[in-house]
């Protein structure tokens, strides 16, 4: 006798689970959680990260990604204009610098902002010391990918909503800053939330600057507690921080990108 289709389906997710259990038994069955507890959760080490963990490492990544992202979306405001603009210089400038900081690797950017600058320019650093050359690396690189996001926003905006600032006598500039832009960023705001995730996540790789202690992001300071412990508990307990930034702030994009659906 043939199997309906509805069985068919569930006998094949019954192997499924059937597999999945099986490899699950398997895995539990060989691991050592005597030795995974010491190597990846020593609580000895997890004394001593804190609080220079919180008050230090935490606090820099969040003050670097905030300086990042800020300079990168006045930066991308600014790039996203140019590309929509009349005046044909504007938009290949625009454009070459998008296509190139979209297509460096983030930790390039850092190098050559860290080496390059003093190479070409002796004598002289980026301004502002460590967070200069990260608020400049992360906003250069984030502006880059922001500008399109803006761009395609403002472009989402009707062109009814320009006409109709025009025809109250509103110049395209204040109708630009006024109308149409307030409007793009409430159409794009979930695509910036997720760039700033990106970005918490590039400020990393600030540790090619070489850091004091007292300027450690997150990561820079997992290695070192990695290299002084020689244990995994470090970077384990950096990686549950890095998640209490950004799995709320996924959580909050998921909210707005329904919001958006239930709206259109």
């Amino acid at each position: 006798m043939a199997l309906s289709p509805r069985k068919r389906a569930r006998i094949s997710r019954g192997i499924q689970y059937a597999v999945l259990a099986v490899l699950v038994v398997a895995i539990l069955l060989a691991v050592d959680f005597g030795e995974l507890k010491r190597a990846f959760w020593n609580t000895e080490v997890i004394a001593e990260m804190f609080p220079d963990v919180l008050t230090v490492a935490l606090k820099n990544t969040i003050i670097y990604t905030a300086c990042g992202f800020s300079f990168g979306l006045v930066l991308g405001l600014v790039l996203a204009l140019m590309r929509l603009s009349s005046v044909g210089p504007y938009r290949w400038v625009a454009t070459g610098f998008i296509e190139l900081f979209r297509g460096l690797p983030a930790l390039v950017v850092f190098i050559a902002l860290t080496f390059g600058i003093p190479l070409a320019f002796p004598g002289r650093l980026v301004p502002g010391g460590t967070l200069g050359v990260v608020t400049l690396a992360l906003g250069l690189v984030g502006g880059a990918y922001m500008a399109e996001t803006i761009r395609a926003g403002i472009q989402a905006v009707p062109k009814g909503q320009m006409e109709a600032a025009r025809s109250l006598g509103m110049s395209h500039t204040r109708a630009m800053v006024s109308i149409v832009i307030p409007q793009a960023f409430r159409i794009i705001l979930p695509p910036l939330t997720n760039e700033l995730i990106l970005l918490t996540k590039d400020s990393s790789l600030i540790y090619v600057v070489g850091l004091a202690a007292g300027a450690q992001e997150l990561t820079k300071f997992g290695r070192e507690t990695m290299n002084s412990t020689n244990n995994m508990t470090g970077l384990v307990v950096v990686g549950l921080l890095y998640l209490v930034i950004t799995v709320p702030l996924a959580i909050v994009v998921r909210r707005m990108e329904a919001r958006a659906e239930r709206a259109r």
